[in-house]
């Protein structure tokens, strides 16, 4: 019996891609599948979105091994290379890159690449992690030009820091910072993220970037992806493999976190951190079992969580249990324990077998 599954709707993935695109008006639309595409398989992924304008990762290990299953629609290493070795390497690939510093331009400068490189310059317009300063971009582009090694145009890209917030001015900030040091060029250039697809129109440019939406999460704290009209595409779910009678002002489990205030029936589900599942969940996260919404109790062990069934319960060893997906937001679990849907469902560890419909 399988016990802890993550059910991974392509379908889901498919419509929410195209539900995006259509958002657009001629714009290309970047499928981010970086962190094994937020936990749900970067590979099953890409294979599912055939009609993906491009594909969009972290680090160039991932990239490679999109290109050694087979994928072969752009790609771009949003954190550039590391190294000229991995340069050179993603030349080889086809891949895109990023230059945002001296570093990665004097890379680029030594490298002794076998084919011309897509390369796109990121551009710091307030996030003020990685990027040129605005003011630097001639220079940057001039330096590239002249290295004879770029493919095409050099492109632009830059990262919204707070496009989930639509009172906060940043964003509009951001936007007119990018315009005013990229207008003059011809090259491709990128800004929106899902929340920019979503909410900030004059963000768009040539190219948009769809992460978390594209799996069916609301990029914005306290909303769900349905209501920005999106699926669900992950399931994270198992079975209870006890039900068990439980006395009033007992405990359970670790450190004796909780008692029971009445007569109840407990049930015991095989997942726990062991599996990814955050052993910082308070007491009250809540699971849905047969219908309903059941709260945890006790401190969520390795490889077991409690949950109160309720006096009367009448649920049985084998019945399924789901910890997010269609029936329970994961927006609202990843509230209740303090974090992000990202950091939920990108911790599920290889103990988590990954069921793939359609």
């Amino acid at each position: 019996m399988i016990t802890a599954q993550a059910v991974i709707d392509l379908t889901a993935l498919q419509k929410n891609y195209d539900y995006l695109k259509n958002k657009l008006e001629n714009q290309k639309l970047v499928a981010v599948v970086k962190g094994d595409a937020y936990g749900h398989n970067s590979v099953e992924v890409a294979k599912a979105l055939p009609q993906a304008d491009m594909f969009a990762v972290s680090r160039i290990e991932e990239a490679v091994e999109l290109r050694e299953a087979g994928i072969s629609q752009p790609i771009l290493l949003l954190e550039g290379c590391f190294c000229k070795e991995d340069l050179e390497t993603a030349a080889e690939l086809e891949l895109h890159t990023a230059i945002h510093c001296q570093e990665t331009l004097r890379d680029l400068e030594d490298a002794q690449l076998t084919k011309p490189i897509s390369v796109w310059l990121k551009v710091d317009t307030g996030m003020h992690r990685i990027g040129v300063q605005p003011h630097e971009v001639s220079d940057y582009v001039s330096k590239i030009e002249r290295t004879g090694k770029i493919a095409g145009n050099v492109g632009f890209m830059s990262h919204f820091s707070c496009a989930d917030d639509l009172d906060s001015p940043a964003t509009l900030q951001q936007i007119a910072l990018f315009k005013k040091a990229t207008s003059q060029y011809a090259g491709p250039k990128s800004l929106a993220n899902s929340a920019g697809i979503l909410f900030w129109h004059d963000a768009y440019f040539e190219v948009c970037r769809g992460g978390i939406a594209i799996y069916g999460v609301s990029p914005c704290e306290g909303k769900t992806g349905r209501q920005h009209g999106l699926q669900p595409v992950m399931t994270l779910k198992s079975k209870l493999i006890a039900v068990r009678q439980h006395q009033a002002n007992q405990p359970v489990g670790y450190s004796q976190t909780w008692t029971a205030q009445h007569d109840t029936t407990i049930g015991v589900i095989a997942l726990g951190y062991g599996d990814g599942f955050p052993r910082t969940a308070p007491q009250g996260t809540p699971v849905y079992v047969n219908g309903r919404i059941v709260p945890i109790s006790g401190r969520v062990s390795m490889d077991m969580i409690t949950v109160d069934l309720g006096p009367n319960a009448q649920d049985k060893v084998g019945d399924d249990v789901e910890f997010w997906g269609n029936n329970l937001p994961v927006e609202t679990v990843a509230a209740h324990i303090g974090t992000i849907p990202y950091e939920l469902m990108i911790k599920l560890t290889k103990r988590v077998n990954k069921r793939f419909i359609r």
